[in-house]
């Protein structure tokens, strides 16, 4: 690295999770969850952005935006409408990723329509698979690529219970888990855990779309940074958190030369692995269960040969170098 100046900047965030209530604890009830003050560590982040020596060209909210309680005090719309309003004191192209809370309070067709569909707003030639699937692919820089991928395009929420799709991954879950709560993991096994309704996977249609895109990506020597709410090696992650097909995921990743980087959300502990491909797996900390004293975000300093995570709070800096060149 001999110029010490980026090629270009990103921020990252996940996990938000705002709502206008009292603070609470996670499902397990085993960490507290500050729901207002999520909205003043955006701020904190916003701040710390436009301050950079070098601006950040993007920022990159990996999922949960909202939490979940705003449906039951059906007050969805105004906390979609108050961290969109945040985010867009940040100056600069947001790229949402979506997670399980965004699907508790809206369908896919509401989150289509919505401010955080962040893929109907790119130049030509970078759009979505299709009209049901939220994956898209952007270029913000000569050699650089990133794909925003759909974590719950087979999932039992986010769908119609008369789609297809919800009929296959209710089949999936309930072949996996035994349990009448489909959100308490299956009793057997470590890796099997991640078999519950809060979690999804990635279609067919959608696996074979990501891998003509690498495959182009291949050709050109891009680097492609991939992006999604849930992580995908089980070292990267707690169990509970992975994405079903994790496994058919990695696979594709590992056939391609053009991926150094997975950044995921979901799991709110964080997590970092890089693998026998040399591929960094990243899960950002979740701002919801940081304290009011410290935060969660980073931005990342984007190199010829690395990525620099420059981190806050709970978020750790890390050196990101890239796999082996073509």
């Amino acid at each position: 690295m001999e110029d010490c100046t980026p090629l270009f900047t990103f921020g990252i965030i996940a996990d938000i999770q705002y709502a206008d209530k009292e603070d609470g604890f996670n499902f397990l009830r085993t960490r507290r969850r500050y729901y207002r003050n999520s909205l003043e560590l955006l701020r904190s982040a916003n701040r710390v952005w436009k301050e950079e020596p070098v601006n950040p060209s993007f920022i990159l909210q990996l999922g949960d935006v909202i939490d979940g309680f705003n449906k039951k005090y059906e007050a969805s719309d105004r906390a979609l409408e108050t961290v969109v309003s945040e985010f867009d004191n940040c100056l600069v192209k947001v790229h949402h990723v979506w997670g399980n809370h965004e699907f508790y309070n809206f369908n896919r067709n509401s989150l289509f329509a919505s401010p955080i569909n962040s893929g109907t707003k790119l130049a030509p030639g970078s759009n979505f698979i299709d009209d049901e699937i939220y994956a898209y692919h952007f270029s913000p820089a000569p050699k650089f690529r990133f794909v925003v991928l759909d974590a719950y395009d087979l999932s039992i929420i986010g769908r119609d219970p008369n789609h297809e799709k919800y009929n296959k991954a209710m089949k999936i879950l309930k072949e996996q888990n035994t349990n009448n709560d489909l959100n308490h993991p299956p009793v057997s096994g470590w890796l099997e855990q991640r078999f519950v309704k809060f979690n999804g996977a990635f279609s067919q249609e959608q696996l074979q779309w990501l891998d003509k895109v690498l495959t182009l990506a291949d050709q050109k020597h891009e680097r492609v940074t991939i992006l999604s709410h849930l992580p995908v090696h089980p070292e990267s992650a707690d169990p509970i958190c992975l994405a079903w097909n994790y496994d058919a995921m990695l696979s594709i990743l590992h056939s391609h030369k053009s991926v150094i980087c997975f950044i995921a959300g979901h799991d709110h502990d964080g997590g970092y692995h890089k693998d026998a491909s040399g591929i960094h797996h990243l899960t950002l900390e979740g701002v919801i269960e940081t304290h009011p004293d410290s935060n969660a975000f980073g931005t990342v300093y984007v190199y010829e040969d690395q990525m620099v995570l420059k981190g806050n709070g709970r978020i750790l800096d890390r050196v990101l170098v890239y796999p082996s060149p073509y």
